[in-house]
């Protein structure tokens, strides 16, 4: 399974709550588009978030780490697709170690124009 990077973003203090710690929201809405990438290359439509799955906090992530969001495809549907997408930052004070922080699995639905599932091409 290829995985890529999709997305690095350096968390900040507006994402963060008053202990320092990034929400997980934020966490979750930035793996959401590095899935929605690859989703959308073989879907070669619209494409909508239809389910996450298995998401796991394993570490925090803290105001000035740097977050990159990596995804792969694990299965292609009819009309949906499954990308486990693994989240890991790059500690602010240390740029040398890198720590996987969650991952989970997002299914996409691929649209027509009339945002009806359409079938996806193999």
């Amino acid at each position: 399974m290829q995985t890529e990077c999709m997305i690095k973003i350096i968390a900040m203090p507006k994402d963060a709550n008053p202990d320092g710690n990034i929400f997980g929201g934020w966490i979750v809405s930035h793996m959401d588009l590095a899935g929605a990438i690859p989703a959308k290359r073989l879907a070669q439509n619209s494409i909508a978030t239809v389910a996450i799955d298995n998401i796991v906090f394993h570490k925090p992530v803290f105001v000035g780490d740097c977050l990159e969001c990596h995804a792969s495809v694990e299965k292609i549907g009819n009309t949906s697709v499954t990308i486990l997408v693994e989240a890991y930052v790059e500690r602010r004070n240390n740029n040398h170690i890198r720590e996987k922080v969650t991952e989970g699995r997002f299914v996409y639905v691929a649209l027509d124009a009339d945002r009806k599932p359409v079938k996806i091409k193999k």
